[in-house]
């Protein structure tokens, strides 16, 4: 399948994922809101679209705005940015955009979308979010001693 059209600029991502929002959520009332947990709704969203037998191409824009949600979600919940990706970051991620992380790493959950349309449950936006530096926990940890390990 051909990767998301070259045209996706930095600047416009947050835009381009409100406005996903915005038509995913009047059609079908998915709770798209921004929580690390909804990702999991991405996922879904994709196993279905997968099995639907549509044409890749036509799914194209759904996969993009799929791909430009979950990357705000990342941007809202653990500060990374938006980035445009130059020729050498194209060339590795087939993504003219991505998220840098606060640490300076590149991620590129519009590429994890399509991978995930392309080669199924193996890859998820949800699991990549537990690898995403900075996340924010879901729940307090309890028991657990701070400092040192004896």
């Amino acid at each position: 399948m051909d990767r998301v059209s070259r045209t996706l600029r930095a600047a416009d991502m947050s835009r381009h994922a409100a406005a996903f929002v915005s038509r995913a959520t009047a059609r079908t009332r998915l709770p798209l809101d921004y929580s690390v947990k909804s990702l999991r709704i991405v996922d879904r969203v994709v196993d279905g679209l997968r099995r639907s037998g549509d044409d890749p191409a036509a799914v194209g824009p759904a996969l993009q705005g799929l791909g430009a949600y979950a990357g705000e979600v990342f941007v809202r919940r653990s500060g990374a940015r938006w980035v445009d990706f130059d020729d050498e970051m194209y060339g590795l991620f087939r993504q003219p955009v991505g998220i840098r992380s606060p640490d300076g790493r590149a991620w590129n959950p519009l590429g994890k979308v399509v991978n995930r349309f392309e080669l199924g449950t193996g890859e998820s936006v949800y699991e990549l979010s537990l690898l995403f530096p900075g996340r924010a926990r879901t729940a307090p940890l309890t028991g657990c001693a701070v400092g040192h390990v004896k």
